[in-house]
């Protein structure tokens, strides 16, 4: 449908000075660039250095972050074969899973969102998808790491607005009363993952509840054509006040879903949604570049022209670009289209990838976040780098038409009809509820002096609507 122009494999060597070098038909190229990139990545992280907790980033960034930013090294390895970092990230995941192996661990449960414990569980089920290598035989498998989220947060689903996932798990926190489409998204993702990797139809059930209460509320407008979705809306307005900013990564987290619903069931309602939402992925987040490669490349449209990009925002991107490759994958019609857009974005991101010395460790090649552009654009940081590793690495799986020469990445795994899953699920294959009422868990911890004044600081905050939209953030 979209097939490759021929000027593009070896094109992106018309580079700015010192960009990085990438041809995205050449493995031995990719495998490169996308080294480079993850080394200025993990410079950043301080996790595995004495005295500090395995799978924490420093400050400015967040325990969501870092769950991501090991999502990506998962994803590395998967593309590239290279064991640099599969103990770091092994340990780091470990870590943060906690006690009880649902990545509510001590040091974050006061303040960790739905969101954030999905995107540590999200790296989880990619590590069982890829057959990342598995904890050791006295440790929860990376699959029932994912069932004892799912179990916990459909445990938090709740009756107002007619249902949904709250944005914050405890009600002191910041956007308890937000019903955010990154939650729901996250939600609805791991529940069709987890049906196509188990088969057990509890999953399916979960993911079709989601998506029909997502349909009510978060969806801005669905045509014949498109899907548009808000970023979320107030429990106090009835989730009738919601926020229409668009933002790659809740697309990205919704395709992947009705992707996997749509392999799983091969339902065709699951295909056309799919079609429906990367029509507006492509419509909103794809721009005309103005560096000398053919083709659109992503943006984050609703931040990036204007320059004004959060820590948080300068990450999306990186998600929007995993979950579409999964996308390809999982909806063999839709790959031509999907890595017609794709290729341009890695090239782009490339082109940005010729900034000095990154993070901490003054590692090279810093990648800015303006993959339209011709000249590197002064930013850099973890979360670009995550962005541009991501685009960068998934050339291996669609840098060329028919694939690499060479390469033969497997699909994702499963357990379900002999589909190669080496995780193992849980014996009792968890235990989500479908119908009746669902009380959010209720924690026993103390809430200290700080989490009360911090909550109080916060009502005023609210009450006196000094929260900008992008309040609604992570």
């Amino acid at each position: 449908m979209f097939p490759l122009p021929v000027a593009l494999g070896a094109a992106i060597l018309l580079s700015t000075t010192n960009a990085l070098e990438l041809d995205i038909t050449q493995p031995d190229s990719i495998r490169d660039a996308a080294s480079n990139i993850a080394y200025g990545m993990m410079s950043w992280y301080t996790g595995n250095n004495t005295g500090d907790v395995p799978g924490n980033l420093p400050d400015p960034y967040y325990w969501w972050h870092a769950g991501a930013m090991f999502m990506s090294m998962v994803d590395y390895w998967y593309y590239t074969g290279d064991n640099s970092y599969v103990d770091v990230t092994k340990q780091a995941m470990i870590h943060q899973a906690g006690d009880t192996w649902d990545f509510m661990p001590e040091n974050q449960t006061k303040t960790e969102g739905n969101d954030d414990q999905l995107f540590w569980a999200l790296s989880a089920m990619s590590a069982a998808e890829v057959r990342f290598p598995n904890p050791d035989s006295n440790q929860a498998s990376w699959v029932a790491q994912v069932q004892n989220v799912f179990d916990l947060q459909t445990s938090r689903w709740d009756d107002t607005c007619g249902g949904g996932l709250r944005w914050q798990i405890f009600t002191w926190n910041k956007g308890y009363n937000y019903k955010n489409t990154i939650s729901n998204g996250g939600l609805f993702q791991i529940s069709a993952r987890l049906a196509r990797y188990t088969g057990d139809a509890q999953y399916v059930e979960w993911a079709a509840k989601v998506w029909d209460w997502s349909t009510g509320v978060l969806f801005q407008n669905e045509t014949d054509t498109t899907i548009v979705l808000n970023d979320g809306a107030t429990t106090e307005s009835g989730c009738t006040r919601s926020d229409p900013t668009q933002w790659t990564y809740i697309y990205g987290v919704f395709i992947a879903g009705t992707a996997y619903m749509y392999n799983h069931t091969r339902d065709q309602i699951w295909l056309t949604r799919t079609t429906k939402l990367l029509n507006t992925v492509e419509a909103t987040f794809f721009i005309n570049a103005a560096n000398g490669v053919t083709g659109k490349v992503m943006s984050e449209t609703a931040c990036e022209p204007s320059g004004n990009c959060d820590i948080d925002q300068q990450s999306f991107k990186a998600y929007l670009t995993r979950w579409m490759v999964l996308t390809a994958q999982m909806v063999p019609s839709l790959e031509a289209r999907i890595w017609g857009l794709l290729r341009p974005s890695a090239q782009g991101a490339a082109l940005q990838c010729s900034g000095g010395g990154e993070g901490p460790r003054n590692a090279p090649d810093a990648c800015g976040r303006r993959w339209d552009q011709a000249t590197y654009d002064g930013t850099s940081g973890l979360c670009e780098q995550m962005a541009a590793l991501q685009a960068v690495s998934a050339m291996m799986l669609g840098g060329a038409d028919g694939g690499l020469d060479g390469v033969n990445l497997l699909p994702p795994a499963s357990v379900a009809a002999g589909g190669g899953g080496t995780s193992k699920p849980k014996e009792d294959g968890g235990g989500g509820k479908t119908s009746g009422k669902t009380l959010p868990l209720v924690y026993t911890e103390d809430i200290t002096a700080g989490d009360k004044a911090g909550a109080a600081i916060l009502t005023i905050l609210l009450v006196s609507g000094t929260l900008s939209v992008g309040w609604w953030m992570l």
